[in-house]
């Protein structure tokens, strides 16, 4: 699930992830908001949750909140792509519990690396 307010950068990392992984391996399931994400996340389950962290409404830190502390997605892998690329916001979203964080703009190489290295070895979601 990538969950983004910017429309061309969700589409942007669809495109990247697709080009590298191709699109028929992938299932990508696009959210507008973090609200979208949270009325989205029961249709799971879901792989990766990428996410932005400034989103109108519930934002990523409280979106990645709410997955750690759900039975259901708990152990979902959680990537952060922000805009705020200071070291004290990415110690802040990895102690909320995200995975991995990554500044933009975005390196299509290094997000396709980073999600390939989330996936690796993590249990299938169970339904």
């Amino acid at each position: 699930m990538v969950v983004e307010d910017s429309a061309s950068t969700r589409s942007f990392i669809r495109s990247a992830l697709e080009s590298t992984h191709g699109a028929d391996s992938l299932d990508i399931v696009e959210a507008a908001s973090g609200f979208d994400a949270l009325r989205m996340l029961p249709r799971g389950p879901y792989d990766l949750v990428i996410t932005d962290i400034n989103m109108p409404d519930i934002n990523g830190l409280e979106l990645i909140q709410f997955i750690r502390k759900s039975d259901r997605h708990r152990s979902t892998a959680v990537l952060i792509v922000s805009t705020q690329s200071s070291e004290k916001d990415r110690v802040r979203g990895l102690q909320l519990g995200a995975d991995d964080y990554l500044a933009k703009p975005l390196d299509p190489e290094a997000l396709a690396k980073t999600v390939d290295r989330l996936l690796a070895g993590r249990p299938t979601p169970s339904t």
